[in-house]
């Protein structure tokens, strides 16, 4: 069996600590760079399922994930956010910040999806993640989702679209809204559009895929791929997993914490990846479970995978450096 991992954010800059498993893995690996920048895990599984046409249509993706059909239209990513006014730019706090409620985000769309009856139908995937379709208009998007660019500075002009000018004061206006700030919550105030496409056609070189993402699940299920849920761990996942072909698991815990700044969950998750991941498939590298380990960091400073083997472990004067080396 041959387990690849994707682990975005794995080398964030607030990357601290000492993770034995994952140093070994990193240490005595054959390091490969996939890239010469940083690429986003969007665009990494554009190109790892060999998907047809440009950008990445996380819309209709996330929309098949959820089990409905996006035919032949256009979907896009129009997540929730809130938009902080500065003096001459926005910041953007992502739905990962917002703590929205399934009730909240069903107020929300069936608003919109009222208000603006036959040019747009809003739904949502998950309280934070939610799909759009325009109605006789295709819009050309961007593929980055609002969690990358979280405190980031954005013109004004990002956020003054005629497109959005609307949903921004219906958005404004709704009584769920009242009751955040009442709470002390920010507001919900704009949608980030991103990801618009169709869902063309896909391949997958893996025989699974194990994800919490809707947009992942959306891809297997685009290229026929069985797909499942993350598990508790590795171990839990090995009992069951056949003993030989090639399986995608994508790791995307430090992805939140590292773009939100919060050193102490990013701390927590990495942790939590090196216990219930990296030592496990270390353990099963070792006894020949698994036989190859492959780690894939999209987003470091050269895009790069690490692929160990059994044999690579003897290579002891590879000696394992704390995280931060890598960062």
């Amino acid at each position: 069996m041959h387990c690849e991992l994707v682990v975005p954010d794995l080398f964030s800059a607030g990357a601290e600590g000492r993770y034995p498993a994952l140093e070994v893995l990193l240490a005595r690996g054959r390091r490969k760079v996939e890239g010469p920048e940083p690429e986003l895990l969007e665009r990494w599984l554009r190109h790892a399922f060999r998907l047809e046409g440009k950008g990445i249509p996380a819309g209709a993706l996330s929309l098949i994930a959820a089990n409905q059909d996006p035919g032949s239209d256009s979907w896009l990513r129009a997540d929730p956010v809130h938009l902080r006014l500065m003096r001459d730019h926005l910041l953007v706090v992502p739905a990962e910040a917002l703590a929205i409620s399934p009730a909240e985000a069903d107020a929300f769309c069936a608003s919109l999806n009222s208000h603006f009856a036959g040019v747009m139908q809003v739904h949502a995937v998950d309280p934070a993640r939610w799909t759009a379709r325009v109605f006789n208009h295709d819009l050309e998007l961007d593929d980055v989702p609002a969690l990358q660019v979280a405190g980031r500075e954005i013109p004004l002009a990002r956020a003054r679209d005629r497109e959005l000018t609307e949903i921004q004061m219906l958005l404004h206006a709704h009584p769920a809204n009242a009751e955040r700030e009442a709470r002390g919550e920010p507001a919900i105030n704009s949608l980030w559009l991103w990801g618009a496409g169709r869902a063309g056609k896909a391949t997958s070189r893996w025989a699974s895929v194990l994800a919490d993402d809707p947009m992942v699940m959306g891809l297997a299920m685009l290229a026929r791929t069985r797909y499942r849920s993350l598990p508790g761990d590795a171990a839990q996942w090995l009992q069951n997993a056949p003993e030989d072909g090639r399986h995608l698991v994508v790791l995307d815990a430090l992805r939140a914490p590292s773009h939100l700044l919060d050193v102490d969950k990013y701390h927590q998750a990495i942790a939590a990846l090196e216990k219930n991941w990296f030592a496990p498939l270390l353990r099963a590298l070792r006894a020949g479970r698994v036989g190859m380990v492959t780690l894939h960091v999209p987003d470091a400073a050269q895009a790069m995978s690490f692929e160990t083997v059994r044999g690579d472990l003897r290579r002891f004067w590879q000696r394992p450096k704390p995280i931060g080396h890598y960062a």
